[in-house]
This record gives C-alpha cells, sequence and structure tokens, in this order.
C-alpha cells in the first residue's frame, strides 16, 4: 500500500489547479520556442543592419544572398544558446533533487527574463562588440531555459494524477507551439508598426547606379532588440505564481521524508481533505508503505545503473535523435521555402523580416501547434512507446518520400506535394518523439534522480540539436543542389529510422503506472534484450522464481 497522499495524487479529480500549473510550468517552454523562433526573422534584421553592403551587378542568384550574417557568426549565435540550455538542464535537473524543485524553479525563470533583456540591450552598436554581448546574453538566457526543462516536466509529473499525467505534461511541452506562434506575431507587429512610422523607406532594388550601401532606418536597430525583450514578459509575469507554489508532495515525502508537510501542501492545492491523506503511524510500519523511503543507493552506484541505466540511455539516446531532426528542420525550412519569398533586393529591412515571420506562423498553425494537440488528446489512450515508434516511423517515411519528391536546389520553387511531406513531418515530429521524448524522462525514475536524470537526457538532446542546427547550416552555405537537398533528407530519415528501433526496443512504457510503480521495476528490465524473450519462456522463468 502506498503512501497515502501519493495514491490521492494519483486518484486526485482533474482541478483547476492542475490548468493553473500547466500555465506556469509551461512559461519556460513558451520563453523557448519563443526564443528560437524569433532568431530567423532577427538574424534578418540584423543583417540588413550589419551587413548593408551591395553589389548592383550581382545575379538574381547572388541577390538572395545579401545581407546573409556569416555563417560563422550566425552558427555561434545558435550554439552558444543550446550550449547555456544543455549546461542548464545538467546543473538545475541536479539541483532540483537536492535542494528542492520549487527552490531553484525560480532562479531558473529569472536568468530567462534577465537573459531576454541582457539580449535587447547588446552593449554596443559596433557590430563585433554586439554579437559578444548578445552571444553572452543568448548564453545565459539558455542556462535559464535548460534549468526550466527538467524542473517543469518533474513538477507537472509529480503533481499530476496517472489517468491523466501524460496529457499534463504534454500540455506544458505544448507551449512551445503558442511561444513559436507569438514570436511570430510579435515580429509581424513590431515590423508593421515601425515600418509605418519610418520615412522614405526603399528597396535596394531602387538605389542609384553608384550606390552600393542599403538605406538602414536608424530606429530599425531598435526593432530587433524590442523583439527580443517582449520574449521576457510572459515568462516575468507568472515569477509569483512559482513562489507560491508549493513544494511537491512527492519531493517533500520521499526526498525529506516528511509526510505530514506533503499532506499539508497537498490540501492547500487540491480538493482533498487532511484527514484523508494523512499518514497514520501504524501504516508507516509496513513494508509497502516504507519501501520507497528504503531506497537510499546514490546515484553513481551499480544498483542504479542496475534499475535505471537502460531507461537512462535511451531517453537520452531518442531525444538526442530527434533533436537533430527537429532543429535540422526548423532551419530546412527557411532555406527550402525561400524561392517562395521575395528578393530581398526587392524589399525593405521591415518586409524583409515580415516575410520569414509569416512563413514561421503559417507552418506553425498547420502542422506545429495541431502535432501537440494530438499529443495531448492521444497520449494517454494510445502509450507514449506507440506514439513515439509511430512518429519516428511517419517522420521517416515523409522525409524518404520527401528526398525523392525534391528535384530541384534550394533557389527552386518546391512542389505541393514537398510542401504537404514537409508539414507532415513536423506534425509528426510534434505528434511523437518530439513531445514524448519530453514526457518519458519525467515519469521513469525515482524521485531523488527524477530531475538530474531528466536533465541529462535533455542535456545529451541538445547535443544533437548543436549537431542538427549547425550541420545544416555549414550544410546550406554554398547553396545545394537538388541531390544534395535529396541526400540531406535521407539522412534525416535514417535517423528517424534508428529512432524507431531505440524506442521499440529499448524504451518502457509508462501509461497508466503511478510514479512509484515504474520506479520499483523487475531486476530483468534492466537487461537490454528482455524484449526479445518469447512470452512464454518469460512466463515459464516467472512461474519457476514463484515456486522457489
Amino acid at each position: 500500500m502506498a503512501l497515502k497522499v501519493l495514491s490521492a495524487l494519483d486518484v486526485a479529480k482533474t482541478q483547476y489547479y492542475h490548468f493553473k500549473a500547466i500555465i506556469i510550468a509551461g512559461m519556460g517552454l513558451f520563453t523557448d520556442s519563443y526564443d528560437l523562433f524569433c532568431i530567423p526573422p532577427i538574424m534578418t534584421l540584423i543583417g540588413r543592419i550589419y551587413y548593408p553592403k551591395v553589389n548592383q551587378g550581382d545575379s538574381d542568384q547572388k541577390q538572395k544572398h545579401w545581407f546573409e550574417v556569416p555563417t560563422v557568426i550566425a552558427s555561434t549565435m545558435i550554439v552558444i544558446a543550446l550550449i547555456g540550455t544543455s549546461i542548464g538542464q545538467l546543473i538545475f535537473g541536479r539541483l532540483g533533487d537536492r535542494v528542492g524543485r520549487r527552490y531553484v524553479y525560480g532562479v531558473s525563470l529569472m536568468m530567462m527574463v534577465m537573459g531576454s533583456f541582457g539580449c535587447g540591450f547588446s552593449l554596443s552598436r559596433l557590430t563585433s562588440m554586439m554579437f559578444v554581448s548578445l552571444g553572452f546574453f543568448r548564453f545565459l538566457l539558455g542556462i535559464g531555459i535548460g534549468g526550466d526543462y527538467p524542473l517543469s516536466a518533474t513538477i507537472m509529473s509529480e503533481f499530476a494524477n496517472k489517468r491523466t499525467r501524460g496529457a499534463f505534461i504534454a500540455g506544458v511541452f505544448s507551449m512551445q507551439g503558442f511561444g513559436i506562434l507569438l514570436s511570430s506575431l510579435v515580429t509581424m507587429i513590431v515590423c508593421l508598426i515601425f515600418r509605418a512610422c519610418a520615412d522614405g523607406l526603399i528597396s535596394p532594388s531602387k538605389l542609384k547606379p553608384m550606390e552600393n550601401v542599403a538605406p538602414v532606418p536608424p530606429e530599425s536597430d531598435v526593432a530587433w532588440r524590442l523583439i527580443l525583450m517582449i520574449g521576457a514578459i510572459p515568462a516575468s509575469m507568472t515569477y509569483y505564481w512559482r513562489m507560491k507554489m508549493p513544494e511537491t508532495a512527492r519531493f517533500t515525502a520521499l526526498v525529506e521524508r516528511n509526510t505530514s508537510q506533503a499532506a499539508k501542501d497537498m490540501e492547500k492545492v487540491l480538493n482533498v481533505s487532511l484527514s484523508s491523506i494523512q499518514e497514520d503511524i501504524e501504516m508507516m510500519t509496513t513494508p509497502n508503505t516504507r519501501a520507497p523511503l528504503l531506497n537510499t543507493y546514490p546515484f553513481f552506484s551499480r544498483e542504479f545503473f542496475r534499475r535505471h541505466g537502460r531507461d537512462l540511455v535511451a531517453a537520452s539516446v531518442n531525444w538526442f535523435l530527434v533533436d537533430i531532426v527537429f532543429y535540422s528542420l526548423n532551419f530546412f525550412q527557411y532555406h527550402t521555402f525561400r524561392s517562395l519569398l521575395t528578393s530581398k533586393s526587392r524589399v525593405n529591412i521591415y518586409d524583409d523580416a515580415l516575410q520569414v515571420a509569416k512563413l514561421q506562423a503559417i507552418i506553425a498553425v498547420s502542422a506545429t501547434i495541431p502535432g501537440y494537440f494530438a499529443t495531448v488528446y492521444m497520449i494517454d489512450k494510445v502509450g507514449r512507446v506507440k506514439i513515439q515508434a509511430a512518429g519516428f516511423v511517419f517522420m521517416a517515411v515523409s522525409l524518404f518520400t520527401g528526398a525523392r519528391v525534391y528535384k530541384g536546389g534550394s533557389d527552386s520553387d518546391p512542389s505541393v506535394g514537398f510542401i504537404v511531406l514537409y508539414g507532415f513531418t513536423l506534425f509528426f515530429s510534434n505528434f511523437g518523439p518530439n513531445t514524448t521524448t519530453f514526457i518519458v524522462p519525467a515519469e521513469l525514475f525515482p524521485a531523488r534522480f527524477r530531475a538530474t536524470c531528466h536533465g541529462i537526457s535533455g542535456a545529451v538532446g541538445k547535443v544533437g540539436a548543436i549537431i542538427g542546427s549547425v550541420g545544416y547550416l555549414w550544410g546550406s552555405h554554398d547553396p545545394p543542389d537538388g541531390h544534395a537537398v535529396s541526400r540531406m533528407l535521407s539522412a534525416m530519415g535514417g535517423v528517424c529510422v534508428l529512432g524507431f528501433f531505440v524506442t521499440y526496443f529499448f524504451t518502457r512504457e509508462t501509461t497508466g503506472r503511478s510514479l512509484e510503480e515504474n520506479e520499483n521495476v523487475d531486476e530483468l528490465t534492466g537487461v537490454w534484450f528482455v524484449r526479445f524473450w518469447p512470452k512464454k519462456l518469460w512466463a515459464r522463468r516467472s512461474e519457476t522464481n514463484i515456486g522457489n
């Protein structure tokens, strides 16, 4: 029999506090996606401001590469934020298990807010100093975002009931979709306002023959900073509510071993009476109740790796593989659909950023957000492993098919079929491994290691994100032909196939069980080839063990 307070959490009805917790916990993921997806239009603005030279004798092909930020700088701005995210996941994940989820939750949020505002207040208009300052604050922002990943997932998993736990954690992660959409809307609104207030805006194609510098409105240097700073507002608004959240009952009861305080905390936020969840002294002495409190093996121990080593490796590898593809796809969308955008030589600075933001908003509404919604609706009906495996399969099929459909280079018009396949890939990444890799690590591990293991899985995933984003940026630096794009898509499809095999053979299902049931696994689940055993042989071994 489990502790009363934990049993009450597992069977609690869905209440107002659950939805409130989704919003509070989801703001970190919201800020993460806002920061990631506002970068393409911001880099468009920065390129126009700090690299305004043009050569009017260039062909249309070369004009498409006017105002581009050098690949080294662009990739550094992306990598430094991802490195910060990876570090933040490791540090705050460990602190969340040692100090408490609630105490470090506010710290990670404040780092995100300071990082976002700092990015806008880059210290100089000199190109080199601006990028150094922007890089520093993006690193700080990345640390805060990284800290929010394991803490948000862990807090939501420990507050939720076991029947709808997957939907609640997926709801937290789905805030990324709204962050993507808001970043595009904010960019469009800011650009429209600045365009309306600007005087004498002209496109580079209307320059006089001897002019080789495109006009840059002086106030445009404020526009991109404003877009970055606005992203800090939603996160800062939730700081008060984060500080008002009680510590999770599972951390208080199982890590701090204070079941009385855990019961009092849960009475404050959930509609349960204290008498129904306060532990009896006699019940605390029973073996089944004391079992979760007696597992004291350390993280770096043979016992931990025997029990949870396979789960940690599987969660980390799955996250690593999906982030390679997911981040590559997000950068692929701009280079792929660039031919559908108006040439840089024919639009002014604000219209250039505006069309990039519009493209992102359309993709978010048509593919990304529906994928998140589908996961929230289906995750507790179908199961994590099935959704993740199916997502990898459909992504692979879409990518392999897209590799055959895509005929032209990056500057040719994509066919309708290819656009649909790209949308399917994004949809099934979110209705699949991009969401489930966030959920599963928050459900598999003991309470005293839960945030740590989630942080490790996420940090490994961000290594995949670095490989995917930087690899694509450098691969697309010289315009690839159709064969190069097809090979790129085929490589991403191969990564998805590998993700399917890791998911199917090495990832455990967590649907419908309490967190403590997921923790107390049989020793044979640590054997990697356990899924290959015939069911009859497994049953025979179980009967022999019972007989003995």
